[in-house]
Parts: C-alpha cells; sequence; structure tokens
C-alpha cells in the first residue's frame, strides 16, 4: 500500500485497472465448490439401513455436484467415532457426515456434557434425508393382537412382560420407555448386544415384544413367527399400511429414526445451501423416493433450520424419557 502511495499517478491508474479486473477472478475461484472430491463420514458399520442410505446420498451428491462423494464408515461407540472425526474436521464442505437421530439426538440426550463435541454447537445441519419407522412386534403366544389388548394386559401384570432392545440407551429401548410413559404400564427390560439378538429373542420366546426396524422384521412378520401390533411413526406405514399407528392409541406418540446430512459448524452458508438443494432435487425424483421405500423409508427433505429444530426437539424429548426412566450409559 505503502508503495502504491509513492506511485507515480500515470502508472498507478492501469494498476488499478489491472487489479480490479482480477478482483472478479480471484472471488470465483474462491466460490468454487466443489473442487474435489466429497467424503461423506457414516458412523456405522457397512450394511444395515443407515449405511445403505448413506451410500443413496453420496450418489446424489455425486450427481448433483459433478465430484465424486465418497463414503467413509467409521462405527464404534454407537456413532461417537465418527462424530468426533467430523466435528474436527475442516469447515470447508469436504468432509460430511450421514447422521441419523440415534447419534445425534440420542447420543447427545444420554450422554450429555460427556462428550467430547456438542451436537447442536459443532455441526451444521444440512437437510433431512429420510424417516424410517420402526414396529411393535410380538411373540404369536402372546395373548395381544393389538396396542391397547397390550396396554390392558401390562396394567394387569405389571413387570411380566419382558421387551428386548438392542442395548441400554439404544432407540428400541428408548421407544419402548417412551411407550411405558405415556400408557402409564411397567414392563420389564431384557437388553441385547443388537437388535438381531433382541429380535431372535423374541421369535425364540425368551421376550415377549421388541420395538423393532420394520424391514428386518419384515420376513418374520409374513412367515407368523412374529405378530405386528402396530408401528411407530405418526403416520401409517406404505410397507404395511393396513397396521394402526400406535398414536391411534396414544395421541402424540413418535419414535422414528431419521438420517440426515450434517457439515461441520462454521460451513459456509453457500456450502450448506449448495448441498442442500443438492439433496432435495435428488428426493423428488421416483426412482430415488422408490429405492427409500424399499428400504422401509420415506423421503424427507428440509431447510437446514428445519433440521436443527427436529435435532433440538429430538434432543429435548429423549433427554426427559431418559431422566424419567432413570437410564443411564453403559
Amino acid at each position: 500500500m505503502v508503495a502504491m502511495l509513492l506511485m507515480p499517478r500515470r502508472l498507478m491508474a492501469p494498476l488499478l485497472a489491472v487489479l480490479a479486473a482480477l478482483a472478479p477472478c480471484a472471488l470465483a475461484a474462491q466460490a468454487a465448490y466443489p473442487e474435489k472430491p466429497v467424503r461423506l463420514i457414516v458412523p456405522l458399520a457397512p450394511g444395515g439401513t443407515g449405511d445403505t442410505l448413506a451410500r443413496l446420498t453420496a450418489e446424489l451428491l455425486t450427481t448433483a455436484l459433478g465430484q465424486p462423494t465418497v463414503v467413509d464408515n467409521r462405527p464404534g461407540a454407537n456413532g461417537i467415532i465418527g462424530m468426533e472425526l467430523v466435528a474436527q474436521s475442516a469447515a470447508d464442505g469436504y468432509t460430511l457426515l450421514s447422521g441419523s437421530s440415534g447419534n445425534t439426538a440420542l447420543n447427545a440426550a444420554l450422554h450429555g456434557n460427556k462428550l467430547r463435541y456438542d451436537v447442536e454447537r459443532d455441526f451444521a445441519p444440512v437437510i433431512h434425508v429420510a424417516t424410517t419407522t420402526s414396529v411393535v412386534v410380538a411373540h404369536p403366544a402372546l395373548p395381544v393382537k393389538t396396542i391397547p389388548e397390550l396396554i390392558a394386559l401390562a396394567r394387569s401384570k405389571p413387570g411380566s412382560i419382558l421387551y428386548a432392545s438392542a442395548g441400554i440407551g439404544s432407540a428400541v429401548h428408548l421407544g419402548n420407555a417412551l411407550f411405558e410413559n405415556m400408557a402409564g404400564v411397567r414392563m420389564n427390560h431384557v437388553p441385547y448386544k443388537g437388535s438381531t439378538p433382541g429380535r431372535l429373542a423374541v421369535v425364540q420366546g425368551e421376550a415377549h415384544i421388541m420395538f423393532d426396524g420394520l424391514l428386518p422384521s419384515l420376513p418374520l412378520i409374513k412367515q407368523g413367527r412374529l405378530r405386528p401390533l402396530a408401528v411407530t411413526g405418526l403416520q401409517r406405514s406404505t410397507v404395511l399400511p393396513e397396521l394402526p399407528t400406535i398414536a391411534e392409541t396414544l395421541p402424540g406418540y413418535r419414535a422414528e429414526t431419521w438420517y440426515a446430512l450434517f457439515a461441520p459448524a462454521r460451513t459456509a452458508p453457500a456450502i450448506v445451501k449448495t448441498l442442500n438443494a443438492a439433496i432435495a432435487s435428488g428426493l423428488k425424483r421416483s426412482e430415488v423416493q422408490q429405492r427409500l421405500q424399499a428400504q422401509g423409508a420415506e423421503p424427507a427433505g428440509s431447510s437446514p433450520t428445519d433440521l436443527a429444530l427436529l435435532l433440538k426437539q429430538e434432543t429435548a424429548l429423549w433427554r426427559k424419557v431418559i431422566k424419567e426412566a432413570g437410564i443411564t450409559a453403559q
């Protein structure tokens, strides 16, 4: 700047003209996104609904952005390992998170300030991608066929009904705890190391019921080895449209698993807007909607603000359920 002030006026004008011409080029180069492949962190092991939906998300980003989106599975500690990785990544739009209600809202509610990150502070919501519902399944020998009958039995014999879960603090566990709270009943929790052994326990009669994923339960339902009572979403599922919701008996009950795209906090709003538009446009395509429904998922789509509100509401809900049920992290 000092050199420019000392420069003869006849030379300063051409220099300023050159700088003015270069400025738009510099801004364009700075604004170009993406210029290289994007990494999508999935805090889950390969396979399963969450991983499948993450790979679909990666496809939509690749198509819309013109750069590869590479899925990077980082399972462990119920998603905490992958979450930490994204929270500590550069906020440049090249490292993203395929998160779910389980590893965002539920973990925040269960572990609180014991986590080395804050979900609402350290992540930028991008878009709600899809939602899956669960189904209440019972062993066929249990003398109930509906939710009202289940509630009546639980009230008449407190603590006699055994419900399986995927572990203490899992979405399966908390969905049942919310049900107990709203129905005013008490059942006995039997935690297993994952949904599959829990589901098998109900099939074998070791436990009476389970709030299980709809898609993995479906073959056993069709075989008559599990009896479906209701789905846990606010709306009936397109997979089993004849099955009522719990909310039809207990108004307001909802225990769904949602999947969403997040970026590290302080990611530029323009990048968040680009990512949101990429997924939103893909979710409108009929073939994408069909692929989601084949996974037992319903397409969502939202603004970043709407996703931030969903995260806040869900965290508050499950924090209340955890406190009232006396659930502690293991």
